[in-house]
C-alpha cells in the first residue's frame, strides 16, 4: 500500500519513527517533508503535498504529524477528496464517564469508525499527546480497517 507522510518540526521525530514502522509493515512510503528539523517551518508546506498526493493516487493513504494535529487536519481537509481524521490518544482515563453516565470511548475504536463509516483516507497524529506505541497502534488499525461500503455511509459520503 502507498502511504504519503508529512510533518512540521513538532511532528518530525514521530514521523521519522513511523516511517520506519510503515516500511517494516511492507508499505511503500513517500515522505513529503520536513526532511530535517526546523523550528520555523510551517505545517501547510508539508501537509498540502501529502493531501494532493493521496487524492492523486487511488487507494493511497496519508499520515500527517504535528504538535496537536489539529491544524494539520484542518489543512488536509481543505483538499477536495481528503477525509482526514485526528488521533490524539487517550485524553481521558478509561474509567472516565460522560455527562450521560457512559464510559469514555476507546480512542482506537474511533480510528476504526472513521475508516468503516467515513472512509477516511488520511490520519493526523498529535505528536505532543501520544506515545510512539499509541501512534503505531493507531496507524496499524487505520490501515487495516476497511470502509464498510454500507449504503448509508456511501450515501453520506456522496453528499460531501
Amino acid at each position: 500500500m502507498k502511504i504519503y507522510i508529512g510533518s512540521d518540526h513538532a511532528g518530525y521525530e514521530l514521523k521519522e519513527k513511523i516511517k520506519v514502522y510503515l516500511s517494516e509493515l511492507g508499505h511503500v512510503v513517500e515522505d513529503k517533508g520536513a526532511f530535517s528539523y526546523d523550528a520555523n517551518d510551517d505545517y501547510p508546506d508539508f501537509v498540502t503535498p501529502v493531501a494532493n498526493a493521496v487524492v492523486g493516487e487511488d487507494g493511497s493513504f496519508g499520515i500527517i504529524f504535528g504538535g496537536s494535529g489539529q491544524g494539520e487536519m484542518m489543512v488536509a481537509n481543505r483538499t477536495s477528496g481528503i477525509r482526514c481524521a485526528l488521533f490524539y490518544g487517550s485524553v481521558f482515563p478509561k474509567t472516565a464517564v460522560d455527562i450521560a453516565g457512559r464510559k469514555s470511548a476507546d480512542p482506537f475504536e474511533i480510528i476504526k469508525l472513521v475508516r468503516e463509516h467515513n472512509n477516511a483516507n488520511a490520519l493526523s497524529l498529535s505528536a505532543r499527546f501520544i506515545t510512539l506505541d499509541e501512534a503505531k497502534e493507531a496507524v496499524k488499525i487505520f490501515l487495516e480497517t476497511a470502509f464498510s461500503g454500507d449504503e448509508r455511509h456511501t450515501r453520506r459520503l456522496e453528499k460531501f
